[in-house]
């Protein structure tokens, strides 16, 4: 099929690599792009050669033991050297930012950036990258305001964007919220998953990488108040940082002395699997102290579960309060968040006609309201309009 419009999307995150929401993002925005007639994409992506199509780059072997902020630039060099047969280049976080600055400098086409989360938001990710995360924080600040435009992924992500980079256009940047595939993730009532990890009795879920973004620590020192008889499947692995892998792992070993109903999946579990663990949930938790949209809880809405979560970023543009699901305000009071938590988990727990009317709720505020079809033709007319 002929195409008049010609993409490279720079990732991190590719499969079979693909660890959060981010990643989970360019798939889906990919395989809708590429059902567009007229449009070709070509992906670059970290982590090694593919077979399925994408470009993959394996960090260049002088940077094989450089700080990780390091690898990520020369990793993003080398796509950039590659990157002159395409009309428009699309990153994808700091960590391919500057392949799609450097392309835009050295072929003189447009660097559109998609902004899924932001360096000076995350003042922890200092203890995962050490110096890296000023050369990260750079690397970031420059491609935005190097970029012809910048895609938020909700409203309170543009905020943030015109907040942390004051230097950028505000007409630059355009949101576009993340959407769900409400086939893939569908109601599944399949008990053989729950049954092969030993998983009995009602439970709510947390599924999530271990970071301090995503307020795991807070939920667990929650749910020591929450009533026994309510059990808690984490799903949660790769942390970022030896610190909170620490932390996380001595609080669950903590919950689980006393408790037989706290269940740890520490390895990516396959889709199918996943959808069970979501389905069969009376309740999703997403107690993250910073979210830019939360693609998980959309996840977990197709799934047709109820949504607790903090009241960050862009959550409440996805969670409706009251209507599919609940959602706690954060507060640096870490003791007065963990104590919400425990109250509205406790609460919830008990009263599974609401959770069922909210999960039903939020599969339709899913199907409803974010289609990738929508998503992709958003993204496509602001390709476009770049390009005039």
């Amino acid at each position: 099929m002929s195409s008049d419009l010609k993409i490279g999307i720079v990732t991190k995150e590719w499969p079979p690599q693909v660890y959060g929401g981010a990643g989970v993002h360019v798939v889906q925005l990919t395989e809708a792009l590429r059902k567009v007639s007229g449009v070709a994409v070509d992906v670059h992506c970290f982590g090694g050669p593919r077979t399925d199509g994408a470009f993959g780059y394996d960090t260049p072997q002088e940077f094989s033991s450089a700080n990780p902020a390091l690898q990520a630039i020369a990793t993003d060099l080398a796509i950039a050297n590659n990157l002159s047969n395409v009309q428009l280049v699309h990153s994808h976080t700091w960590y391919a930012n500057m392949a799609g600055h450097t392309a835009s400098l050295l072929y003189g086409v447009p660097h559109i950036v998609s902004a899924h989360s932001l360096e000076p938001l995350r003042p922890w990710k200092a203890e995962q990258l050490g110096g890296g995360y000023q050369i990260s924080s750079w690397a970031e600040k420059t491609a935005y305001e190097g970029a012809a435009a910048i895609i938020s992924v909700s409203d309170g992500m543009r905020a943030d964007v015109l907040s942390a980079y004051p230097n950028v256009d505000p007409a630059k940047v355009h949101t576009i919220r993340n959407g769900v595939d409400v086939n893939k993730f569908a109601p599944n009532p399949d008990a053989s998953v729950l049954e092969k990890y030993g998983i009995t009795g009602s439970y709510a879920t947390f599924v999530g990488r271990i970071t301090r973004q995503k307020g795991l620590a807070h939920l667990l020192r929650a749910w020591k108040s929450v009533p026994a008889e309510h059990g808690l499947v984490l799903c949660a692995g790769s942390p970022d940082e030896p610190g909170i892998g620490a932390e996380v792992a001595e609080l669950i070993a903590e919950l689980q002395k006393t408790r037989k109903n706290v269940w740890w999946i520490k390895d990516m579990l396959p889709h199918a699997e996943l959808t069970a663990v979501l389905t069969q949930a009376e309740l999703f938790l997403c107690p993250s102290i910073y979210e830019p949209l939360g693609i998980v809880n959309l996840e977990a809405m197709g799934c047709q579960t109820a949504v607790l979560a903090s009241r960050v970023g862009g959550i409440p543009e996805v969670v409706d309060h009251l209507k599919t699901g609940e959602l706690v305000n954060y507060t640096e009071d870490h003791a007065k968040f963990e104590g919400d938590l425990t109250e509205a988990i406790t609460r919830l727990m008990a009263a599974p006609e609401i959770l069922k009317k909210y999960g039903e709720a939020g599969r339709e505020r899913a199907t409803t309201h974010f289609g990738w079809d929508a998503v992709a033709q958003a993204t496509i007319a602001l390709y476009r309009s770049v390009l005039r």
